[in-house]
């Protein structure tokens, strides 16, 4: 043998174990990338699942929920009155209208056939609500108060927010644009995530 084909030989062994190197760095990236989407995916999903437990809480009770465990015995002994509304409008004589608004009670449901019943979420743990996906049992900090907004009238706001989000980006700036739920300021009940 040669040295050319000596060094034929070693530099196509060079260049697969290069090849295999950029393979294996590209992959890894986009393993991390699906990762990081999945558990955004479940943790988005849990905090609309508690926004609407937050909503029936408010409802029910005329205030947020401020912990896990206010929330989690709503969740499981609660219940959510239905209400029915009915409009009914008269056209008076001089071209005027009125309008009547009448509610009948029609029954109550429990928050957790209403909520969480098995048809939407097979899989429900009610123990598991309060979990991020992916950080190994950190729960969502949760926030509840009441602020005063322009004029002197009280609001009531929530916050549930991941204290430990997967991405890097939303850990920046002391996890600023970690995922949540409602504000501490504002009147919102919408996700950041939108």
């Amino acid at each position: 043998m040669n040295l050319t084909k000596i060094l034929s030989v070693v530099f196509f062994v060079i260049a697969i174990g290069l090849g295999y190197l950029l393979w294996k760095g590209v992959n890894d990236v986009v393993e991390e990338e699906k990762r990081i989407a999945l558990l955004e995916a479940a943790t988005i999903e849990k905090l609309e699942m508690l926004r609407e437990a937050q909503l029936a809480y408010q409802a029910a009770n005329g205030k947020y929920a401020s912990s896990w465990d206010s929330l989690k015995m709503f969740i499981e002994n609660g219940t959510i009155w239905l209400v029915q509304r009915t409009e009914t409008t008269k056209l008076l004589d001089y071209g005027a209208e009125e309008t009547t608004i009448t509610y009948d009670t029609l029954g109550s449901v429990s928050v957790m056939d209403s909520l969480f019943n098995e048809r939407k979420f097979p899989d429900f743990n009610i123990d598991l609500l309060p979990i991020v996906p992916g950080t190994g049992g950190k729960q969502f900090e949760f926030f509840a108060d009441k602020v005063e907004k322009t004029g002197g009238y009280m609001v009531n706001v929530f916050e549930i927010r991941d204290p430990s989000p997967v991405n890097p980006e939303r850990r920046a700036n002391n996890n600023e644009k970690a995922l949540r739920v409602g504000s501490r300021t504002d009147a919102s009940t919408e996700g950041n995530w939108k």
